[in-house]
């Protein structure tokens, strides 16, 4: 994709959670991002002083003057919500990228609002965490037309080390659903596997370095292993979140007629965890309960 001589480009970010926040920084640091919304205004406040662009005082004055409106928020209404107030000031041309983990179902919704004003939508939900999000690595999933997303490829590529055009909207949602579910399977199973060697008596440092350079090795052994033996659950990527996730997958997979067993073991297990008040942990507390009773 030609993405060159495209640095008159202005971008706005809304949405400035433990993702967002880094994100916008990394669009910064392309010369891009002009303006920043935020529902808790003190956080944008604090972020534009630290960047020198705009604390916008709506969405739809982000949408006025940005080219690349981004999203990342945290549930389907919440970016119907924003969509809807940068509505009446939304430009033809305009490109509004949703980062949010939605349904797919939602992503058309907010693609057939955005496309009435003469803009352009792009479902662009990402994995990678908090460490991909502040080095400018995550995998972005996108889906949409494939001209728009040309167009704000300069931008993307501030956030993001691999971005793949998955299809029509909603494509990209699909993607990070099967992300989900295949990062609920690893934490079952790495919770439970260290839990297991834990009780064995190993010294677990040792178990989780030759085993993160084996068939079994992944990322969240390697990143969350070291922590959650030793009981410490900072996000990372809140538990509360990944079930909300999930349950979005639960749905699609309901309508296929699709069973997801892992997927509904670990609701469960998040479940218990949520009403024990460690929603806001990072997804690998799921070893609260895997671990032996002391």
């Amino acid at each position: 994709m030609n993405t060159e001589g495209r640095k008159d480009i202005k971008a706005g970010f809304i949405g400035l959670g433990a993702m967002g926040t880094h994100m916008a920084r990394n669009v910064a640091k392309g010369h891009y991002l002009t303006s920043v919304w935020n529902r808790t205004e003190a956080g944008a406040i604090t972020l534009s002083q630290e960047l020198g662009v705009q604390c916008a005082v709506s969405p739809a004055l982000v949408a006025s003057h940005a080219d690349v409106i981004l999203i990342c928020v945290s549930a389907d209404a919440d970016v119907l919500e924003v969509i809807h107030a940068m509505l009446p000031a939304l430009r033809p041309q305009s490109i509004v990228v949703d980062m949010s983990t939605v349904s797919s179902d939602t992503a058309r919704e907010a693609a057939r609002l955005v496309e009435s004003k003469g803009a352009d939508f792009l479902d662009a939900p990402v994995t990678g965490g908090v460490e991909g999000a502040k080095n400018g690595t995550l995998a972005i999933m996108v889906g949409g037309r494939l001209e728009p997303l040309e167009r704000a490829m300069p931008v993307l590529e501030t956030m993001g080390s691999r971005i793949v055009h998955m299809g029509d909207v909603g494509a990209g949602q699909a993607a990070k659903a099967v992300n989900q579910i295949m990062a609920a399977g690893i934490n079952e199973a790495v919770t439970e596997a260290l839990a297991f060697g834990s009780a064995l008596g190993l010294d677990m440092r040792k178990v989780i370095d030759v085993v993160s350079g084996g068939a079994a090795g992944n990322w969240f052994l390697e990143k969350r292993g070291p922590t959650m033996t030793q009981g410490l659950f900072k996000p990372g990527f809140k538990l509360a979140l990944h079930q909300k996730d999930l349950k979005i997958c639960k749905g699609m997979a309901d309508k296929l007629g699709i069973e997801l067993s892992v997927t509904e073991m670990a609701m469960t297990d998040y479940a218990k965890l949520i009403a024990e008040g460690h929603g806001d942990e990072d997804i690998s507390a799921l070893y609260r309960l895997k671990r032996p009773s002391p």
